[in-house]
């Protein structure tokens, strides 16, 4: 009762007249004011001590420490506790008794300083939950206010799902657990993920022990990659691949999912060890084939959208997951190769017809060229033997030049075929790719599609004319044009060549002719079947030679002809005489004998 009284009587306490000293009281103001003092604690400046909330404002908390005033501290030291309310008590470091304003000066920031390393370690030892208050992001994460302490939480800490927009978080308060601690640098890294992961691990056992294949399930969209999607069941996340998403072709799963979706899966496959669950969305729909029209059959023309391109052919979805392969070689009638990019690309509409189709094997294969008419089906009608026309040149080889009449037509042009008179050794001598060239159609092969053509053709033989210019033992002018081991190719003139073995062209001074040289040659031999002149410029010299030695052999031979027949008159004459006049002859000539001696 009579503490009570003393109230009474503080609350009508005239501060005022004690103040100016106005004697009011009987007191003196000194004994008033030690009296006063001994109810407040002794403020000890610089010491951390414990107060009251007494008051919460938009920017300002009130703090009772038991002094004769409060001390007013920022609001935003208390971001972390956003729980915090009046009766509270709390922590404040003293900073003085009085500020410029007269007021009590207290931290509450400072205070949580003081001891917030020890604090953070203890959080650490006894894995303890704490409160942090993110104030921002940073690279790869965000800042945490633990205990007055800037703490790192890693962007990956957060939640157990991928974080899309951090931003979320800035401004938040959140319990966390304390995972590494620097000393010697003081850094502090912490995670609100650990506090969720035991009891999500606990959550997977349960459910990874329930799982069966077949199983159908709802989850929820939580990440898309290129390769697939995650979706998360309730506490444990499975994959679906983005083969298994839909029966049709999918370019990146994102076409068929989007992000926090709720979709229904099946159980393909789970490991249990490894906690990997394979899912599958396709397989809850009906397989397209098994939808196809059953009236489909080959020969139906269908249409669809390229999908896929290879160099070996284009892949066409006629449905949603029923697709048929158009070959490179049932693109075009052609028979060159080509790589299939020359006739589609991805996203080209097309019309096809089905060549084969095996619903068992869910396969098809389609053709467009079939949508033409095969221009060998008439084609002893439309390029009879003797049609002449323009080819275009497409490829060369050793012995000829293949060539295309038009798309689908192919020709061969053989090396001999070419020219009635000039020797070509390869056809890039005569022609180009690409070049066109004038043909006559020879022969027919239906079977193969193949058509053999002439150039040479259009031109009558020159040979059957050129037969008596250049017969056998002519004489003319040629030029040598090419030097090779066996013999010259020597030029004639209006494209004719003549070819001169090695032994014919040595001169008549001993030397061989070289090439570039004109000189007389001598025709040895003209075939017409062989096409081939064989030319010689050594007989001429060895011609005149021998002609000169016959004509001495023959004077020759005619004087001892000559004197054959003297001898043969003597020897008459001879044969008339006799016995005795040979014996008045020889007594003569003895006579003869011996006067010469006497001389």
């Amino acid at each position: 009762m009579e503490e009570n009284n003393k109230r009474v009587a503080n609350e009508q306490f005239d501060w005022n007249a004690f103040e100016n000293d106005l004697g009011v009281y009987d007191q003196p103001k000194e004994e008033i004011s030690a009296a006063y003092d001994k109810t407040l604690s002794n403020v000890a400046v610089g010491e951390v001590v414990e107060g009251t909330v007494t008051e919460i404002g938009k920017r300002e908390v009130v703090v009772n420490i038991g002094y004769k005033s409060e001390g007013a501290i920022p609001s935003s030291e208390f971001r972390y506790n956003p729980d915090l309310k009046v009766g509270d008590k709390v922590e404040v470091y003293v900073e003085s008794a009085e500020d410029r304003n007269g007021q009590l000066a207290l931290s509450h920031k400072k205070a949580r300083q003081l001891k917030s390393w020890d604090r953070v370690n203890e959080a650490m030892e006894k894995d303890e939950i704490i409160k942090g208050y993110i104030k921002c992001r940073t690279k790869g994460g965000m800042i945490v206010d633990v205990f007055g302490i800037e703490a790192f939480l890693p962007g990956s800490q957060i939640d157990v799902k991928p974080i899309r927009d951090y931003d979320v978080y800035v401004d938040k308060t959140m319990e966390f657990k304390v995972v590494k601690i620097n000393q010697e640098y003081r850094n502090v890294v912490v995670s609100h993920k650990a506090l969720i992961e035991a009891e999500l691990e606990a959550q997977k056992q349960i459910i990874m022990s329930k799982l069966e294949k077949g199983q159908i399930l709802e989850g929820t969209v939580k990440n898309i990659t290129s390769y697939g999607v995650f979706v998360d069941l309730g506490g444990v996340d499975g994959l679906i691949h983005i083969t298994d998403l839909s029966w049709g072709r999918v370019s990146h799963p994102d076409e068929v999912v989007q992000l926090d979706q709720k979709i229904k899966v099946v159980i393909l496959d789970f490991d249990e060890a490894k906690k990997r669950i394979a899912l599958g969305l396709k397989q809850l729909q009906p397989h397209p084939w098994e939808a196809l029209d059953p009236n489909l059959k080959v020969g139906d023309h269908v249409k669809g959208k390229v999908v896929v391109m290879a160099d070996y052919g284009a892949f066409v979805e006629i449905a949603p997951g029923v697709e048929g392969l158009i070959h490179v070689s049932e693109m075009s009638w052609s028979q060159h190769l080509r790589s299939a990019q020359d006739f589609l690309k991805v996203g080209d509409e097309v019309e096809a017809v089905v060549l084969t189709l095996d619903r068992n094997d869910r396969k098809m294969s389609l053709g467009i060229k079939q949508l033409t008419p095969d221009p060998w089906e008439n084609i002893e009608v439309k390029y009879p033997v003797g049609t002449k026309c323009t080819a275009k040149v497409r490829n060369f080889t050793n012995f000829g030049i293949f060539v295309e009449i038009e798309e689908g037509i192919d020709g061969l042009i053989h090396i001999s075929d070419l020219s009635w008179t000039k020797k070509i050794k390869h056809p890039g001598e005569f022609t180009q790719v690409g070049a066109d060239i004038d043909v006559v159609v020879l022969e027919i092969d239906k079977e193969n599609r193949r058509l053999s053509l002439g150039h040479k053709q259009l031109e009558e033989n020159p040979w059957s004319a050129i037969e008596g210019k250049f017969a056998a033992d002519s004489v003319h002018e040629g030029t040598i044009t090419e030097l090779t081991d066996k013999g010259a190719v020597v030029s004639l003139g209006d494209n004719i060549e003549g070819f001169a073995p090695m032994r014919h062209l040595v001169k008549e001074d001993g030397t061989t002719a070289k090439a570039g040289e004109t000189l007389s040659f001598k025709v040895l031999e003209f075939s017409k079947a062989t096409r081939r002149i064989t030319l010689s410029h050594t007989r001429l010299f060895e011609d005149a030679k021998r002609a000169e030695h016959a004509a001495e052999k023959a004077e020759k031979r005619a004087a001892a002809d000559a004197t054959k027949s003297t001898m043969k008159k003597i020897n008459a004459s001879v044969e008339k005489t006799t016995l005795g006049d040979i014996a008045g002859l020889a007594a003569l000539k003895a006579a003869m004998e011996k006067e010469e001696e006497n001389k």
